[in-house]
């Protein structure tokens, strides 16, 4: 087992405060060249600065396969608020010797809440045995999230088919949250445009309030809710208490929905979806909790991970400048 790291193998909140003028520089670099930006972005005032910390789902660098220390690392420089793991680069910190309160205790030093993280377990399958031990294994994933800190886990609806019923996955979402209850991690019922259910807001939302729980809600992605055929206006129908998280990203229209694929993200306004009116709709409607940058785009992964890290950062900053004004 390796020895476990000291104070100064770990980044402080000291080291994040000297990195920033390598980052003001990097993000003014950047501003130039984003839509709507007329001069150099201004330096990110502060990972928790509201309306919405930024936090960075890792699958936005997971092509360049770097240990989950050095993505805090990276993430906590880059200015970000937290980060949403996957549980295999959980995994592989434990297989290497590491331990959760050690890699707690890195997120804690670099500033950075875990605010979500994803995990496929079938918990919406018909098939009784099968949900067991999909059941068993969101339990184990929820206690380990629990011990990092982590509030919320994604759920989508993994294990449904074209003939799952919503009430009934209603009933099931229930039976997830109460796993909630005892470990202390909310699932948050994820839309996914490629699924046979719970690809448009509105089924969300419908399995979300038949599922009768305080804690129940949905995850929106920007990408699959395009996918999906939902309308991203209709976010400002919904009340901020049904908003577990909101997932940024951009897409191009000019790719036919039934063919654009993960691998189509874009940098948060090098898009066409309307993010700007997102970002207005969410403070219309009061929600204040995280937005986490979520891409999967093979070419940012030939790029140098900094660039990606702080690129899309900024460029989320922009809109929501653009959006708000001063109160961004």
């Amino acid at each position: 087992m390796p020895t476990p790291p000291t104070r100064c193998q770990r980044i402080t909140r000291r080291d994040v405060l000297r990195s920033g003028a390598a980052l003001a520089f990097t993000l003014g670099h950047v501003g130039s060249t984003v839509r709507g930006a007329d001069a150099p972005l201004e330096p990110i005032r502060g990972r928790g600065t509201q309306p919405w910390p930024v936090s960075l789902n890792t699958s936005t660098i997971r092509g360049h396969k770097l240990p989950i220390e050095q993505t805090i690392t990276l993430a906590a420089q880059a200015g970000y608020a937290g980060i949403e793991p996957w549980p295999n680069e959980i995994q592989d910190y434990l297989d290497g010797g590491g331990t959760l309160a050690e890699l707690k205790l890195r997120l804690d030093d670099a500033g950075l809440k875990l605010t979500g993280a994803i995990a496929f377990f079938d918990w919406m399958s018909s098939d009784a045995e099968r949900r067991a031990r999909a059941m068993a294994d969101a339990e184990r994933q929820m206690e380990r999230l629990a011990a990092l800190g982590g509030t919320h886990i994604a759920a989508p609806p993994s294990g449904a088919d074209a003939s799952t019923d919503l009430l009934w996955a209603g009933e099931a979402y229930h039976a997830l949250l109460e796993l909630g209850d005892r470990t202390g991690v909310v699932p948050a019922l994820e839309i996914w445009g490629f699924a046979p259910v719970c690809k448009r807001l509105g089924e969300a939302a419908m399995i979300a309030l038949e599922a009768h729980h305080p804690d129940a809600c949905i995850l929106p992605d920007v990408f699959h809710l395009h996918k999906g055929g939902s309308d991203l206006g209709s976010v400002r129908k919904l009340g901020p208490a049904i908003l577990g998280g909101f997932h940024i990203n951009d897409y191009s229209k000019e790719i036919p929905r039934a063919q654009i694929s993960d691998r189509d993200r874009v940098y948060p306004g090098d898009g066409d979806a309307p993010l700007v009116q997102l970002f207005r709709d969410l403070q219309a409607i009061g929600y204040t909790g995280p937005v986490s940058v979520e891409l999967f785009n093979p070419a940012y992964y030939a790029r140098p991970v900094e660039e990606v890290l702080s690129t899309a950062l900024a460029k989320t900053r922009v809109l929501m400048h653009e959006a708000l004004g001063d109160r961004a």
